[in-house]
């Protein structure tokens, strides 16, 4: 069984930074896309950043140059550095996952089979 935990939100002022972790557990594909998403409360859950096995990412417009992502492969541990926060970064992260490899399919909702339950961001101004 497929696990995604999320941990490292938080609150933070305007500037601040922050870096969420999202272990994987039971997950045994070679190949694979994990992501990170960001939902607000009325909104769709949006794509933020994401990253495959051969090390291609994509960010959002609104989070480039500030957010980088990472893959520890070995651990199976997908990471998100948050720098620069600005209030509108506020929201639940998601960490998903692809159901093995996805051929540059890697952004969408529907392009990921497992999820985590999530961890709040809030960015106060």
């Amino acid at each position: 069984q497929v696990q995604l935990v999320e941990s490292g939100g938080g609150s933070v002022q305007a500037g601040g930074s922050l870096r969420l972790s999202c272990a994987a557990s039971g997950y045994s594909y070679s190949s694979y896309c994990m992501s990170w998403f960001r939902q607000v409360p009325g909104k769709e859950r949006e794509a933020v950043a994401s990253i495959d096995t051969n090390g291609k990412t994509r960010f959002a417009d609104s989070v480039k140059g500030r957010f980088t992502i990472s893959l520890d492969n070995a651990k199976n541990t997908l990471f998100l550095q948050m720098n620069n926060l600005k209030p509108e970064d506020t929201g639940g992260y998601y960490c998903a996952a692809t159901r093995g490899e996805t051929f540059g399919y890697c952004w969408e909702i529907r392009d990921f089979g497992y999820w985590g339950q999530g961890t709040q961001v809030t960015v106060s101004s």
